[in-house]
């Protein structure tokens, strides 16, 4: 088992931790370590790699401990287990082993690039009031994409939106995604609570797929700005089978069916069935007019049946949440 933590002679208190969500990772780890071992213009930034090992079943650890073994960089590579699997337990862990006043989250397949960690410190210091900023993610594909499938890369957490910063806009679940978020330590220990309604996805499971976004509504609730840093990027590895149609079309549904549990988030109980009206008016008005534009397609269009699949799914998430609160 890896060693919980090797510390070199950085000295001072940590600006940034880099947070790495690891399960079964033997085959992405190393090239991640690699590319933040190659970070630029960081010598006046304190910062370090903080990686949680959510239960693998592989060598995933006795990589780390080869690399802690022989690391020569001045900022420390710790290593924690959390035997608890699922992503919101493995962040959590993070943000407790993270001394960093920023902690920026990558998963196991995110190369960042090599200004990331530069970038991260640039942004915060140009925007105080951001609580949470995410980075430009872009696909790196093992199979070419299907035909347009820009137009749902979202779930897949590729955010391509331009090299202007923008502010998300959390009411309307506009928001960046949970790969290369970076939040303010403090910001979430003060306003996110001990149990998430989400738990994110847990091994190959996805049905509590949005815990990401739920950490951020609170954040925003809160008066803390969101925003898109587009200097930040990373590169999201997509293997063949992410984009095989069971795959897509599953993630889609999940996501659709926590529609109505996000935008619940920290709603006035009066206002929940409001919410929920609207969201099923609108998911019926979208349903209806994507099944006459695609009639008879769905079986040859991929990415119009992941639409339609979403369209539908959000349609009947207000029940999946009223079940969530029986």
């Amino acid at each position: 088992m890896a060693a919980e933590t090797f510390t070199p002679s950085q000295t001072g208190p940590i600006d940034i931790s880099v947070a790495i969500r690891a399960y079964n990772s033997e085959n992405t780890l190393p090239a991640i370590l690699d590319k933040l071992k190659t970070q630029v213009e960081t010598g006046h930034i304190h910062w370090e790699i903080v990686i949680v090992d959510n239960n693998s079943t592989d060598t995933t650890a006795q990589i780390v401990q080869r690399y802690q073994e022989n690391w020569d960089r001045p900022y420390p590579l710790k290593y924690y287990l959390e035997k608890q699997q699922g992503a919101a337990f493995a962040r959590k862990r993070a943000i407790n082993e993270s001394t960093g006043a920023l902690i920026g989250f990558l998963d196991d397949d995110n190369i960042p690039d090599e200004r990331w960690i530069t970038e991260i410190y640039a942004f915060s210091s140009q925007h105080p009031k951001a609580g949470v900023f995410g980075s430009q993610i872009h696909g790196e594909f093992e199979v070419p994409p299907p035909a347009g499938f820009r137009k749902i890369q979202g779930f897949l957490a590729i955010k391509e939106y331009g090299d202007q910063p923008r502010r998300f806009n959390a009411d309307v679940l506009d928001l960046p995604a949970g790969a290369g978020m970076v939040v303010r330590k403090q910001v979430w220990t003060e306003n996110i609570p001990k149990e998430l309604k989400l738990q994110g996805p847990v091994g190959s499971s996805l049905a509590e797929k949005g815990e990401d976004f739920e950490s951020m509504i609170h954040i925003s609730r809160t008066g803390w700005e969101i925003w898109y840093s587009p200097k930040m990027r990373i590169y999201h590895e997509i293997p063949a089978w992410r984009l095989e149609k069971t795959y897509l079309l599953d993630l889609v549904r999940c996501s659709g069916l926590n529609v109505c549990t996000l935008r619940c988030v920290r709603a006035q109980p009066w206002r929940q069935p409001i919410i929920a009206s609207r969201i099923i008016a609108g998911s019926l008005q979208k349903s209806i007019k994507h099944f006459i534009e695609h009639k008879g397609s769905f079986d040859d269009d991929l990415v119009a049946h992941c639409q339609m699949t979403f369209f539908l799914s959000s349609l009947i998430s207000p029940l999946y949440y009223l079940k969530r609160l029986l």
